[in-house]
């Protein structure tokens, strides 16, 4: 299950910065899911997160928790919805659902790093996961990307 965790887009950069336009897709995704769970309603939002199409596409989609740390949306494995995440640690140890968390509640959006398993590679790699807290509720829509 924790492998499974986040949201990815694979990417052959070697890492990440500030302008990359895989970085500023994986942000404008995952600002423009949280107006649409804002504006929808999380179960509307939801049926658009987990078709093909604009929120999802190749390796990229989003996911969604509640401040509780539970799925709410995972369109890898819908199966996964309303399992608790809130334990989940990269390999170093680092609380990485509790950190995505904290960047919500304290900043409403931003960026954790971390180290994961990435699928495409099957080797353990640094990740960049952009966090938006939903405006007037406690959930929180996020998108990463491997580097």
């Amino acid at each position: 299950m924790t492998a499974l965790l986040v949201a990815t887009v694979h990417s052959a950069a070697a890492r990440a910065q500030p302008g990359d336009p895989e970085r500023e897709q994986v942000r404008a995704v995952a600002l423009k899911a949280a107006e649409l769970i804002a504006a929808r309603g999380l179960e509307a939002a939801a049926a658009a997160f987990n078709r093909d199409g604009e929120f999802r596409h190749g390796a990229l989609y989003v996911t969604v928790i509640d401040f509780a740390g539970v799925w709410k949306v995972y369109p890898p494995r819908p199966a996964g919805v309303g399992v608790s995440v809130i334990n989940v640690k990269d390999p170093d140890g680092r609380d990485i659902v509790r950190d995505i968390l904290s960047v919500a509640r304290d900043s409403g959006e931003g960026w954790v790093e971390y180290r994961w398993l990435n699928p495409a590679s099957d080797r353990i790699e640094p990740k960049t996961t952009f966090v938006k807290r939903v405006p007037g509720q406690d959930l929180v829509a996020y998108v990463g990307l491997y580097h």
